[in-house]
């Protein structure tokens, strides 16, 4: 971020605005850029799943509002902004209204902690591993949050079986991201992705030696997420449509906001941690082999990292649209039993080989 932010005050200067002004709102931009940005990702996510699921299941999915149904997300929006904001007699109005909020911020903060390329990282300590790690788990709360308050045993019983699931499938992603900070040697998100480097491309991704880290940390996160087989938070069928039962207009929709958001951040983080993030799988980037060491090819290159994680983050988001269209729901038994007898003892075991991994190569301990 240091190069944006002397282009930043050297912009400012030209224009005879003071350095003070840009020190204090250099900050600000970043977040602004991330809150534009999710919102059009999070419309474009809606319509891709439900365009997909329409595939998968041989329907059309949206094909009136808009050229291919492209303005039914808008559409969607726009109603839910005009809808009233009904808070029923007996809740607990702050923390009825403050669910909704926590649910979201959190999200918001993590997509800052991304390292998008070499130069756009917002957020870059040396353990924002640890610091994503939290604010996704964050959520959480606003969960219980929304249950408890909303005085209604449904809300009630689908936020206990959240937290239950959340807090089963959270142990086996913590040993994953152990192994991946013990082949890295370090809990920095851009030295993880830096550790993946190598001038034979997608071979030096921590995916190979590391596989069976993958999958769990993969079915973790659609557990995280709610996401099929893992939706029994909100089995209809059960619960009428569980911790969020008693929300509607804007409230309601910032849960699915959210919810979207931290599937999209997490795809990122998945490839983050295990297809080199914003390194090309080919060794090289295209922008220096198009156009060489040219000042071009230097600005180009910071777009081409992030494209590169955008592509590999939607691959992941396209597999986890294929689940819930294939994959029936889990039993809550099954679902708990999953994790701590088949996900847990295999997060150790992986954790264990990539250890022994790093000391054969050389690494130490």
């Amino acid at each position: 971020m240091n190069y944006l932010y002397f282009l930043y005050i050297e912009f400012l200067s030209k224009h005879n605005i003071p350095r003070l002004f840009g020190d204090i709102t250099f900050y600000f931009i970043p977040f602004c850029i991330i809150a534009a940005a999710l919102l059009v990702v999070v419309l474009f996510l809606v319509l891709a799943e439900r365009k997909l699921l329409g595939f998968f299941t041989q329907r059309k999915g949206p094909n009136r509002v808009g050229f291919w149904g492209v303005l039914q997300t808008l559409a969607d929006a726009f109603k839910l902004l005009c809808k009233e904001n009904i808070t029923p007699n007996g809740v607990n109005r702050f923390l009825f209204n403050l669910a909704p909020v926590l649910a979201f911020v959190p999200m918001f903060l993590a997509l800052g902690i991304i390292p998008y390329s070499a130069e756009f990282t917002f957020v870059n300590t040396q353990t924002n591993v640890i610091l994503y790690l939290i604010l996704a788990a964050f959520p959480v709360l606003s969960v219980f949050l929304a249950g408890w308050a909303s005085n209604n045993k449904y809300s009630l019983f689908g936020a206990a079986r959240c937290i239950a699931q959340v807090l089963s499938y959270e142990l086996p992603m913590t040993f994953v991201v152990l192994s991946i900070i013990a082949l890295a040697s370090s809990m920095n998100l851009t030295g993880i992705t830096l550790a993946q480097f190598s001038k034979f491309g997608l071979f030096g991704w921590f995916v190979f030696p590391c596989i069976l880290g993958f999958f769990i940390l993969f079915i973790s996160v659609l557990a995280e997420l709610n996401r099929c087989p893992f939706d029994l938070p909100e089995a209809e069928s059960e619960l009428i449509c569980g911790f969020n039962t008693e929300y509607s207009g804007m409230r309601f929709a910032i849960f699915y906001l959210s919810e979207y958001a931290m599937m999209f951040a997490n795809a990122m983080f998945i490839s983050i941690l295990f297809f080199g993030g914003y390194l090309s799988p080919f060794g090289t980037y295209l922008s220096n082999v198009l156009f060489g060491n040219t000042p071009l090819a230097s600005v180009l290159l910071y777009f081409e990292q992030a494209c590169w994680l955008f592509l590999k983050s939607f691959i992941l988001i396209f597999v986890i649209i294929w689940i819930r269209a294939t994959l029936p729901r889990l039993a809550s038994f099954d679902l708990l039993k999953f994790s701590w007898v088949v996900l847990l003892p295999l997060s150790i075991l992986n954790l264990f080989i990539a250890v022994m991994y790093k000391f054969l190569l050389g690494g130490g301990l």
